[in-house]
């Protein structure tokens, strides 16, 4: 549904919310700037946001709803998950047995209703609504999280049978006794649930003297999340063995795990990881939603040059597109959105992956198995008989897999892989200090990613300029003026405005985010391998000339994207410092 910009036109001056001349200002500003009418009143505060929506809602004749004074059946309410409720500003608020009617900020994000009406099997009603109404159904979920869980899990805890210790330790019959208890399963079941909901990326069950601590990685910070009683511990514990079919009465031993469970029609593998210590056992669950696809490189954070970089190097049929960052950097999550673009029926895609973190349709996936002998570079022996024309290599981990993946470039296959170094130059010398000879990669590498994850400002924000301190501090790492260059050509900022300036932002902490951040978005440099770089990578120049060298051909560094998001509102410079210095 798009808006009819002559109809938008006449219904704002109508209705008297500006006036001809402030349309008129606006028009020819709109030339001058490449942006709406609408947008330069909304930049100048002519119109709020909310006033806009009302008349674009007449003008689409699509209803207008007010869900600030409404309390929304949970039920309704959690059929879009929190985080894509949070992330495209659309909630579920009403619903009949054919249909589901979503109230958004943005009836244009087609996407968004496509994906919730496969979702929910429904007919999707699109209806426009404000932005305290959005944050006031988002709140609802946060409230009901504490009620149905908490209440739930303190219930169950008290039910639990307890099952007493012999000096040679419990029973594999205990043991199991222990996993089938009800309430055992349904507080494990909330566990899993609630940190799904959450978008928890991991689980901790932390077992201490008197307690259990169980704490959620959200957004790469770690929260608390509850405690239960002492002798709720070795229960589900249990349980979780169970799950993963782990052995029962091993607790001298670390073990590892795996085991899937289907969420509100959300498919999650949880990776499971047991170690002993001083009073019990560990567990830290690694949540795999296998939903791969739905991301756009935009989305994740990638623009301008970089992005067009990428996109070049996707059209290639051959060559080489590596990942780099440290663990849980976001590097898979890249390649599979990379793979999601790739993935067409005249394209044949096999990976070799340890382990495989989504599920994709039409894309043949093989895991690594160690155990047998079967490693990623004996997989990649096998792939490249498969008759592949897009190659992904999980991680390019020792020399031979190194050589075997760039071969396989050479001879009409692309290839994407990742690989742990700090910056996106740094993966050149690392990959001769595997034994791949400098004339290769120059033959092959298209482009190299290096990434970070940032949290991602939420709700409101509080405004401030740098101080000449701050400057010359962030000038010793950072190039402003190329930054300043960023914004100017990505309309962030107007052509002449001073580093000086710039507007940055603090977050503000409310009760809806808890310290103002919420999800998370990639900070990266992209290195594209021109003549120049080919070069250095024949002589064997060092990753830091090599950087030199691509920062004149226009690269970002990983830390002066980070400051571009921070000038665009999407995180902050403190935020972007602690990722870049961890």
């Amino acid at each position: 549904m798009f808006v009819n910009q002559t109809q938008l036109k006449d219904f704002i001056l109508d209705s008297g919310l500006v006036s001809k001349a402030d349309w008129l200002s606006a028009e020819k500003e709109s030339t001058e700037k490449s942006l709406s009418p609408e947008r330069v009143l909304l930049n100048a505060g002519k119109i709020t946001e909310d006033d806009l929506r009302r008349v674009q809602a007449y003008v689409l004749g699509v209803p207008f709803i007010d869900l600030k004074a409404e309390k929304i059946d949970f039920g309704v309410l959690s059929m879009i998950p929190e985080p894509i409720a949070r992330t495209h500003n659309i909630v579920a608020f009403r619903k009949t047995d054919k249909e589901l009617e979503v109230a958004m900020l943005d009836t244009e994000d087609l996407r968004s209703i496509e994906f919730i009406k496969k979702k929910v099997g429904l007919k999707i009603q699109p209806r426009l609504t404000d932005t305290e109404s959005i944050k006031h159904a988002l709140q609802q979920y946060q409230k009901t999280l504490k009620d149905e869980f908490g209440d739930l899990i303190k219930q169950e805890a008290g039910a639990i049978t307890v099952v007493a210790e012999s000096p040679e330790g419990q029973s594999e019959e205990d043991l199991k006794k222990l996993a089938e208890d009800l309430p055992v399963i349904r507080i494990v079941n909330a566990l899993l649930k609630h940190a799904v909901i959450q978008n928890a990326s991991d689980i901790h069950i932390e077992p201490m003297e008197a307690e259990v601590l169980v704490r959620y990685r959200i957004d790469g910070i770690l929260h608390d999340a509850m405690t239960l009683p002492g002798i709720a511990g070795a229960s589900i514990t249990a349980r979780i063995k169970v799950l993963s079919n782990l052995k029962l009465d091993e607790k001298r031993m670390p073990q590892d795990g795996r085991f899937k469970m289907e969420m509100d029609g959300e498919k999650v593998s949880f990776r499971v990881s047991i170690l002993p210590t001083y009073y019990g056992e560990k567990t830290v669950m690694r949540l795999l939603r296998e939903n791969g696809g739905g991301f756009t490189l935009e989305a994740l954070g990638f623009h301008g040059e970089a992005l067009e970089a990428v996109h070049h190097a996707t059209k290639l049929s051959t060559g080489m597109i590596l990942t780099t960052g440290p663990t849980g950097s976001g590097k898979t999550t890249t390649l599979y959105t990379v793979l999601d673009i790739l993935n067409t029926p005249d394209v044949n895609i096999s990976t070799i992956e340890d382990p495989i973190e989504y599920q994709m349709a039409r894309i043949n996936q093989t895991q690594v198995r160690p155990d047998i002998g079967f490693s990623f570079s004996m997989g990649l022996r096998s792939l490249v008989r498969q008759d592949p024309d897009v190659i992904m290599v999980g991680e390019i981990r020792d020399g031979e897999t190194a050589s075997l993946a760039v071969n396989a470039s050479l001879t009409g296959h692309l290839v994407l892989s990742t690989l742990h170094t700090n910056s996106a130059a740094g993966a050149v010398p690392r990959l001769i200090d595997m034994g791949v000879e400098p004339f290769l990669l120059t033959s092959t590498i298209n482009v190299i990613i290096a990434q970070r994850l940032v949290r991602r400002l939420f709700g409101k924000k509080e405004q401030y300029v740098l101080s000449q301190a701050e400057i010359d501090s962030l000038n010793e790492h950072v190039n402003m003026e190329a930054v300043l260059r960023a914004l100017v050509a990505e309309n962030i900022v107007e052509k002449n405005t001073t580093i000086d300036k710039i507007p940055f932002y603090k977050a503000v902490p409310s009760d809806e985010t808890g310290d103002g951040f919420k999800g998370r978005l990639v900070i990266h440099e992209v290195l594209k391998v021109s003549p120049a770089v080919r070069d250095m990578v024949m002589n064997r120049q060092t990753a830091a000339s090599i950087e030199t060298q691509a920062r004149k051909e226009g690269m970002l560094t990983m830390i002066e994207d980070g400051v571009f998001k921070a000038a665009a509102g999407l995180t902050t410079v403190e935020e972007v410092l602690r990722v870049i210095t961890e």
